[in-house]
């Protein structure tokens, strides 16, 4: 029998899925699975599930602690930026685009460099997938920004496009993959074989920028923006 704590979930689905969200164990299993099986299965996976928790700890640790300051760093497009304070009480038009306004508390830093963030993430991103569609020959019907914590992108029926605007923080080759992944699904509502080779082909090292977005979703998983 599992000695893991954990909370149960059933819905009409055909298999059991473990979940570790903000350092608990959640378990989604079909209407008809009995208890004990359950049971045995989250005990097949107690090592993985103790790894994993560890990692969810750390992270809400490391969130609970996040702060934003003058004088600390934030990242836009892959390249470091200061957190300064403007001289004359109003955010600078200069090279960085983190000058705020003196004497803010982190909090209102915090939503400073949010809505940077948007602001920045709405123009860069509308202008890769107007160059993208050309390439690719698609047509989306709009770009949205959206605060999604789990999704970098998504692409609905109506075939808007819609992107996280924490996904600005990435390089500008990983946001790109993001870019043409979403086109892709204009065309293949999936990820199918032939949707991967359309991915491919318009971006041959997708699977190397891939892994910096995880990289960069394990580092936001820590930061409470």
């Amino acid at each position: 029998m599992s000695m893991i704590d954990y909370t149960l979930a059933r819905s009409r689905r055909r298999t059991v899925a473990i979940y570790i969200r903000d350092g608990a164990v959640e378990v989604r299993a079909p209407l008809r699975t009995a208890k004990r099986d359950i049971d045995a299965f989250v005990a097949s996976k107690e090592r993985w599930i103790a790894g994993k928790l560890a990692q969810s700890r750390e992270q809400l640790r490391r969130r609970g602690e996040f702060a934003l300051n003058y004088g600390g760093a934030v990242t836009l497009r892959g390249v470091e930026y200061a957190l300064t304070a403007s001289g004359d009480g109003a955010r600078a038009d200069t090279d960085n685009p983190f000058t705020l306004p003196p004497e803010l508390t982190p909090e209102q830093i915090r939503s400073e460099v949010v809505q940077i963030y948007r602001e920045c993430a709405k123009r860069h991103l509308t202008e890769r997938v107007a160059h993208f569609a050309g390439v690719m020959n698609a047509e989306p019907s709009a770009v949205k920004i959206s605060g999604a914590k789990t999704r970098w992108g998504s692409c609905s029926g109506k075939k808007s496009l819609n992107f996280s605007w924490r996904l600005i923080l990435a390089d500008d080759g990983a946001i790109d993959y993001v870019v043409v992944h979403e086109l892709a699904h204009l065309t293949e509502m999936n990820h199918s074989a032939r949707f991967w080779r359309l991915v491919a082909g318009v971006l041959p090292d997708y699977r190397a920028r891939q892994a910096r977005l995880r990289a960069l979703q394990r580092k936001l998983g820590g930061e409470d923006y």
